[in-house]
């Protein structure tokens, strides 16, 4: 499934310019969230702000989320991109997933301070309930995040 654009949080963005995030030496997790949370990008910055939406363990899912494989940081000229392979969890019955978040994850298990990434919406003003199905989240041709020096 295309899912929409990747939105960054912005205490991402500002450990990014500070490097303070290494984004192709960390781990980071994916993680499936209802319409009860509704993201605020200027002021969540934590997984303390979403964690309580994120689905719990069943149906095929795992609370705590899938760590991304395959991260890639690379630079064509003025263009730094980071990018994954796709996520899929298989066999997914689930009703209402709205949220995807990528969480950089600091230690085995996601912690109350671990840092959020940016999430997307996996239906434009919509949600998705699969039943027994595959469910591929298939990043941006171009990437997750693509930074540009004008």
């Amino acid at each position: 499934m295309p899912a929409g654009p990747f939105i960054p949080f912005s205490a991402a963005v500002e450990a990014v310019t500070k490097a303070n995030l290494d984004l192709d030496g960390s781990t980071i997790v994916a993680t499936l969230h209802s319409a009860s949370w509704t993201p605020a990008v200027n002021t969540d910055d934590t997984w303390s702000d979403l964690s309580a939406s994120e689905f719990a363990t069943g149906g095929g899912y795992t609370a705590g989320g899938q760590a991304l494989s395959s991260i890639t940081v690379t630079r064509s000229g003025a263009v730094t991109t980071f990018d994954a392979a796709d996520v899929t969890w298989s066999a997914l019955t689930m009703t209402n997933v709205k949220y995807l978040v990528l969480t950089r994850r600091a230690g085995g298990s996601l912690a109350v301070g671990d840092l959020l990434l940016g999430y997307m919406e996996l239906e434009s003003g919509g949600v998705v309930s699969p039943s027994a199905q595959n469910l591929t989240v298939a990043w941006n041709a171009s990437g997750i995040i693509t930074f540009t020096r004008s």
